[in-house]
């Protein structure tokens, strides 16, 4: 073991990541400094916040290639999406609704589509193959003349898989459906232009890309093709009528801080974590020879591994490297519950495998020996548990 590694090792990047410091020196003045609220534009205080929220409107807006009016602030992607889809929704009532989505998408968007099932909609969940992808060709079969939307994730939280959103925004254009994508995954790890890929609607979040908690986006198009969204938060009307309540400006500073520098050293940084992931692979082969890869070997996230290792159970290993390595089992989001994951079901695997899965997410501050140290302790430990399991 390297004499500077720092033990636990976080591997879970995809539940969360540590603030940067370079963002975290941003938001600090935000607190204390620069304190209005940006609602208050009678005075300097609120002007000065009011400034601040505008200049990361405008950053996040460049970044994604959309007007900045356009950037709705949120509490996170899960409000962002929320309103998406209820907003979407609710605009839409007295005439039959139908939406279209993906098996393996995160469960904001499953839950939220399952709530206006609840209330009338019809929504198809479109199958993916065994290895997390979905083809143009079942969007195309599945839109029909009373689709709304259709909604597929630009990159899946659990096992990376990148899907092809340029041609399914196109497919949605052409036909007039609106398409709107969770990019909580993807923003600051592949490049997104909103415009390019036909996108009408984008949900992301700060905290997957080194920023603070509790702050998202909602892009909602509002030139042509306009979305119309009906507000599911009410009060004072803020965000131009789509979402009340008082800025978080501390978290809206930092979050353009951490888009502008995921943007900047993107280029850098993605095959970086690739080549480590990909060593990572290969020496938990080593170890581990039946150890299966869930998800698209290449269409996937550079810092995105799941693997399924036979015989040892994802929570068992997960408590023997508590105090070593941080990974996880699935999504944060849904650890409360008991059920398997639903992404890696929809792949196809039997309840035993998707129980023999683990994620490792890898990010900024990984390191070669970080990922080589994981290698070693995951395989050694996974043949104890065999060991124990057999004798």
């Amino acid at each position: 073991m390297a004499d500077d590694l720092k033990l636990p090792i976080y591997l879970d990047h995809h539940a969360t990541t540590p603030v940067d410091p370079r963002v975290l020196e941003a938001m600090i003045p935000y607190f204390s400094e620069v304190f209005g609220n940006p609602a208050s534009k009678n005075h300097a205080f609120g002007r000065d916040a009011h400034r601040v929220v505008e200049a990361a409107r405008d950053v996040i807006g460049k970044t994604i290639n959309v007007k900045p009016q356009d950037v709705c602030f949120t509490s996170g992607a899960t409000e962002a999406i929320n309103l998406a889809i209820k907003g979407l929704f609710l605009a839409n009532r007295g005439r039959h609704q139908h939406y279209v989505t993906v098996a393996t998408e995160h469960k904001a968007v499953l839950d939220s589509f399952h709530r206006i099932e609840s209330e009338g909609a019809e929504v198809t969940y479109l199958p993916v193959d065994g290895q997390g992808m979905l083809e143009p060709q079942q969007v195309i079969d599945a839109i029909r003349p009373q689709t709304i939307m259709v909604s597929v994730m630009a990159a899946n939280n659990e096992i990376g898989v990148i899907q092809p959103i340029n041609e399914i925004g196109a497919i949605c254009r052409e036909r007039n459906v609106f398409f709107m994508t969770d990019a909580t995954q993807a923003l600051g790890k592949v490049p997104l232009d909103v415009q390019a890929m036909n996108i009408d609607l984008l949900a992301c979040s700060a905290h997957k890309i080194y920023g603070p908690k509790g702050i998202g986006v909602l892009y909602c198009r509002r030139s042509m093709p306009r979305v119309p969204l009906i507000p599911i938060i009410d009060g004072g009307g803020h965000e131009r009528g789509l979402r009340s309540g008082t800025l978080n400006v501390p978290a809206i500073a930092g979050f353009a801080k951490a888009v502008e520098l995921s943007l900047k050293e993107m280029k850098a940084e993605q095959p970086r974590l690739r080549r480590m992931r990909d060593a990572l692979y290969q020496a938990l082969r080593e170890g581990i020879p039946d150890l299966k890869l869930n998800g698209h070997p290449d269409h996937r996230l550079a810092g995105n591994l799941n693997v399924c290792i036979p015989g040892v159970e994802a929570e068992a290993l997960i408590i023997a490297l508590t105090d070593t390595i941080a990974i996880s089992s699935g999504s944060a989001c849904t650890t409360a519950a008991v059920e398997p994951s639903h992404v890696l079901r929809a792949l196809g695997l039997s309840e035993v495998a998707v129980h023999c899965s683990i994620r490792l997410g890898l990010g900024r501050q990984t390191s070669r020996d970080d990922t080589n140290f994981a290698a070693e302790v995951i395989a050694t430990e996974a043949r104890r548990i065999r060991f124990l399991a057999t004798h």
